[in-house]
């Protein structure tokens, strides 16, 4: 499973993931922040040429990994570790290159930090988020979803769930039995096209969606599915269990849980968007 971030160096955005526990960053934005260039992918496929032709062993640090483009698709994409991304540098003229190890270097040592103390990772996450606007209450309820969505990750890979299309589809089983909507279409709701939809869900929301992935989690680990299709149902089982509890909410409540609130122009902490669904 894989976990994809933004990083910035110097105003410039980098694109990266988190890839068999090491950062990937992706090398055309890389080339972009040392170059200024306006076709990073071209620069970077012409330099690619030249090193493959002079037997450089620099492109075998390269790797195809899905990313997120400007249009909010997936596409694969040339990326390499740090490693590789320190001897790609080396052949870019560039007065940044220094400057730009010296960030890189940094990037890389706080993963090596959160591998050795995954506390670390969590304490970063709940500053950013406070910085941001969020509440204490938001928080933790945001951290236990994270760490329960870890928990169903780790799950589904000791069930055969490998390519990053197949975790799509199954949160999107989860999604729908719990809220009658895919993730793609909830973020259409609320107004989103980049932003984390979980990081716009107000408190109910997150509350749901956290007991639809546990429930799942729970079933796999009894059941033991062994093909997609088995972890397929059983995502949707799981779903419909905080599907039915929604329902049953937002009969007592007399509103709907599913809403188009979101965080885009009011911090969570000062909750001032509308609450309910259509307004």
């Amino acid at each position: 499973m894989t976990d994809t971030k933004m990083a910035v160096f110097k105003g410039k955005r980098i694109r990266r993931i988190l890839h068999d526990n090491e950062w990937w960053f992706s090398i055309a934005d890389a080339v972009t922040a040392l170059t200024d260039s306006v076709d990073a992918g071209a620069y970077w496929r012409k330099l690619k040429q030249r090193l493959t032709e002079e037997g450089s062993e620099v492109v075998t640090f390269c790797h195809g990994l899905k990313l997120e483009a400007s249009d909010g698709k997936k596409y694969e994409t040339d990326c390499a570790n740090t490693e590789g991304i320190f001897r790609i540098i080396q052949s870019i003229p560039s007065p940044k290159a220094e400057p730009f190890k010296r960030w890189l270097a940094k990037v890389g040592y706080e993963r090596v930090q959160e591998i050795e103390d995954p506390e670390l990772a969590a304490k970063r996450t709940r500053l950013l988020y406070k910085l941001k606007g969020y509440s204490e209450n938001w928080i933790e309820k945001r951290m236990r979803g994270i760490a329960i969505r870890e928990e169903l990750t780790d799950e589904w890979q000791k069930r055969g769930v490998k390519e990053q299309k197949e975790y799509e589809i199954l949160t999107a089983e989860i999604s729908k039995a719990t809220f009658g909507v895919t993730p793609g279409e909830y973020k259409k709701l609320k107004g989103l096209k980049r932003q984390n939809l979980r990081d716009h869900m107000d408190d109910l929301e997150l509350i749901f969606n956290m007991l639809g992935e546990r429930v799942t989690t729970e079933i796999s680990q009894q059941e033991k599915p062994d093909t997609f299709i088995k972890n397929k149902k059983v995502a949707a089982r799981g779903g419909r269990v905080a599907g039915n509890a929604r329902e049953q909410t937002e009969k007592e409540i007399g509103r709907s849980v599913v809403s188009r609130k979101n965080y885009l122009q009011t911090p969570e902490s000062k909750n001032v968007v509308e609450r309910h669904f259509g307004k």
